[in-house]
């Protein structure tokens, strides 16, 4: 059973090694450029809109008035998939493994991916359906409304249902028990049944329970960690300069790591664009999942709010992290790494509050987390069968998962983790590579609308070439 078990984990770490260095390492960067270039810097010429588009009140009320998702339901839930244990358990283990050089290559790759972001975004707003008042999509939806092929969209959604059900809500429960242990002494199992029936609560209420969960927890606790971020760059803002100097300059060169081993060029790039991928989740085919839910006039709205939630996701929280380990004067010569070395350096920077006010941190980015994953397992499920008692099973797999993820070892999982991130990746850069040219339509159809001084610019596919099973964009006769 042993040697079973090893030759399973070889098999994966050479999967991940080949996948990861080769092959999306090339994908992500060149393809991120070419959108970039193809939508003509999108993430920097519209990110005043994409603010303006966030807090749009009359247009997010209207849509919770008719029992939809409005365009700040469907940020926060794709944001409370985002902002979990990656953005701070995953961030520390980026910089022990890859250095501060790491931080600046997460950086790189979520304003290159936040054009993937868009693309992908702006697709599934185009190819969505209708799910009762609500809608749902995604890239299955993409995949075989716009390219017709179903099979790869039945494959896609097996990845995404287990990646993000099953492996991802392990990687969540596991750090979110160890921290919460760390602090309280509480035993893990106690932990993993009371996440376990907390998750079974929101997630059996469907896609508007998470919704209105997701727009509660996401912008009160990210709100407050973001401060106390700010507030500890403030009193270390002597260190500031050299802590920046530090992450541009190791992004290049070779340097000694946390753990006393040393690292390469290609193991701290690797490192960010890993961890940065595994928190910002551009391009990789979940965020659209979100996207497709929401009530908006013109398909461009929710690509613009969902590339913003790159930005909020990796330049602002998961820097914040990375601020806070390395402005601790300990981080080097630490034995922890993950979630036991940001609490470790919180704490050194504001006393034992420090850990606990992490530890809730923690619990209620995981929680979100958890809960948006689920969706975007729930959405994939619905493209294979409509059954609920299909829906019903799998909720409870979720749940069992959680809980088997708060009680586990789970380096195995998060090795997984990367493996089940690079093939979805894959299918799904693929996938808005051949699809792409309906987006810049859109973008263009947008801006042309926004120069003519219309407010709220409207889509319609009819009469664009090769637009076609499209459900919902066509003009009323």
């Amino acid at each position: 059973m042993k040697s079973i078990f090893n030759l399973f984990y070889s098999t994966v770490t050479l999967l991940n090694n080949y996948l990861w260095s080769y092959i999306l390492i090339v994908m992500l960067v060149v393809l991120g450029i070419y959108f970039t270039i193809k939508t003509n810097f999108v993430q920097f010429r519209y990110f005043k809109e994409m603010f303006r588009l966030l807090t749009d009140g009359d247009a997010n009320k209207n849509a919770k008035k008719e029992g939809k998702v409005s365009s700040f339901q469907a940020f926060c839930i794709s944001t409370s998939s985002r902002v979990g244990t990656g953005n701070i358990a995953g961030i520390a283990l980026a910089i022990a493994g890859g250095g501060p050089g790491a931080i600046f290559w997460m950086w790189v790759m979520a304003l290159i991916g936040s054009a993937s972001s868009f693309v992908e975004s702006t697709l599934a707003q185009i190819y969505k359906v209708k799910n009762g008042t609500a809608y749902k999509g995604g890239p299955a939806y993409y995949i075989e409304q716009g390219l017709n092929l179903r099979w790869l969209g039945v494959i896609f959604t097996i990845l995404i249902s287990i990646t993000y059900g099953f492996v991802f809500n392990s990687v969540q429960s596991n750090t979110l028990s160890l921290a919460l242990s760390n602090v309280f002494n509480t035993k893990h199992m106690v932990i993993g049944i009371i996440l376990a029936i907390l998750t079974g609560l929101v997630i059996f209420g469907g896609v508007h329970r998470i919704a209105k969960v997701s727009e509660v927890i996401v912008p009160v606790f990210a709100g407050m960690y973001i401060l106390v971020a700010i507030g500890i760059t403030l009193i270390n803002i002597d260190k500031f300069p050299a802590l920046i100097t530090d992450i541009v300059s190791s992004a290049f060169k070779p340097r000694q790591m946390i753990m006393g081993t040393s690292a390469g060029f290609m193991t701290v790039l690797l490192t960010g664009v890993k961890r940065g991928l595994f928190s910002n989740e551009a391009g990789m085919g979940s965020a659209p999942n979100a996207a497709a839910t929401a009530e908006v006039s013109h398909p461009v709205k929710q690509g613009l709010i969902q590339t913003l939630g790159v930005f909020t996701d990796t330049i602002i929280i998961c820097s914040c992290t990375a601020f806070m380990v390395l402005l601790y004067n300990g981080y080097g010569s630490s034995a922890n790494e993950g979630i036991a070395l940001a609490q470790e350096a919180l704490t050194a920077h504001i006393g034992p509050i420090g850990g606990i006010f992490l530890a809730i941190c923690i619990f209620l980015f995981a929680f979100s987390s958890i809960v948006g994953n689920y969706y975007y397992g729930e959405s994939n499920i619905q493209f294979i069968t409509e059954k609920k008692s299909a829906l019903n099973v799998y909720r409870i797999l979720v749940c069992a998962m959680v809980f088997f993820g708060s009680i586990a070892k789970l380096q195995v999982v998060w090795d997984l983790a990367d493996l089940f991130m690079a093939l979805m990746a894959i299918i799904n850069m693929i996938v808005i590579a051949k699809l792409g040219k309906f987006a810049y339509i859109a973008l263009e159809d947008y801006t042309k609308q926004k120069k003519s001084g219309i407010k709220d610019p409207k889509f319609f596919v009819d009469g664009i070439d090769g637009l076609e099973n499209v459900e919902y964009w066509h003009k009323e006769k």
